[in-house]
């Protein structure tokens, strides 16, 4: 867990960043970076300016630089590198709302947040609400990180907001039965849940069935959950920051077990990096992939019963 303030140890640090504690202290020896401090107990703590350096020199790594050439930059340095890497942004929240959260994460006013939230998602409904509000907004906010506009604990505070707003708009959706059946989860190391809940209330909104199992399911406990529910649809989400050579083999791993009746979807910002395609995989890195998957499906299935 975070030490006092916003000082961080080795664990907390790993969790933050995806970066393993071997790696940090390999980096620590070879690149004189980072550079944590000890605690009473000779424990490292790493402040959080060199967490956000290390969050961005990840981001990178996973686009395919090397770390040797990116410690002695700066943050501000790795940050416009970052920037100039990443996917183009083609949406963007309106600039008041966009203003509010971020005014609201910075004054610590959770109940505003909550307030705003829960508006817009009333009055767009649970769909726009995703695809206009939540997506660009999750943008502003990383970035906002990424400049170190916002600290660690004011994102969590973000993402816990949007996912009780979510929850809530899931858990009051009327079920259908007979829709296609998705399974959702993730896979071990991939932790931020907030896609998979996206996801889960664009879905149940076309009427689909949705089993979620919640973040790190093992491979093998997929395979199970997806004979057990008879799930026509198994989808992942991944996160940018997850890596590309254990998303691939993971994929293809549960490909192999699955039935080939049952679809496999990979979504989220990290299958933008994939730069081949995975033989019986659908990859989706923008919502709309889903919702089209999703009424085709919808469709035959309502073919099959005429």
């Amino acid at each position: 867990m975070p030490s006092s303030g916003l000082i961080l140890n080795i664990s907390a640090v790993e969790r933050e960043t995806g970066l393993s504690k071997d790696v940090l202290r390999v980096w620590e020896r070879r690149y004189g970076f980072p550079e944590p401090t000890r605690d009473e107990n000779a424990e490292r703590q790493y402040p959080p300016e060199q967490v956000a350096k290390l969050r961005v020199i990840k981001r990178l790594m996973d686009t395919g630089m090397r770390p040797g050439k990116l410690m002695q930059r700066s943050l501000a340095e790795l940050s416009i590198l970052a920037e100039s890497r990443s996917a183009p942004r083609r949406e963007a929240p309106a600039p008041a709302l966009e203003r509010d959260v971020l005014a609201l994460l910075t004054g610590h006013n959770p109940a505003g947040l909550h307030y705003a939230l829960a508006n817009a998602l009333m009055r767009q409904g649970v769909q726009r609400f995703v695809t206009d509000t939540v997506i660009p907004l999750n943008r502003a906010v990383g970035e906002a990180w990424m400049r170190g506009d916002l600290q660690i604990f004011e994102e969590h505070l973000y993402a816990e907001q949007v996912q009780a707003a979510l929850r809530t708009a899931v858990n009051a959706f009327p079920r259908q039965a007979g829709g296609p059946k998705v399974l959702l989860t993730t896979f071990p190391g991939e932790q931020h849940g907030l896609g998979l809940l996206m996801l889960e209330a664009l879905l149940i909104a076309e009427g689909a069935q949705c089993v979620s199992l919640g973040t790190q399911t093992p491979i093998d406990d997929i395979h199970k959950a997806a004979l057990a529910h008879k799930a026509n649809v198994v989808a992942l989400s991944f996160s940018e920051a997850f890596p590309l050579r254990q998303a691939g083999e993971g994929l293809a791993a549960l490909r192999r077990q699955l039935p080939a009746s049952v679809a496999l979807w990979a979504g989220g910002e990290m299958t933008r990096r994939l730069r081949k395609s995975l033989p019986g995989v659908a990859l989706m890195p923008d919502v709309g992939d889903a919702l089209s998957a999703i009424k085709g499906r919808r469709v035959d299935a309502g073919d099959a019963t005429r």
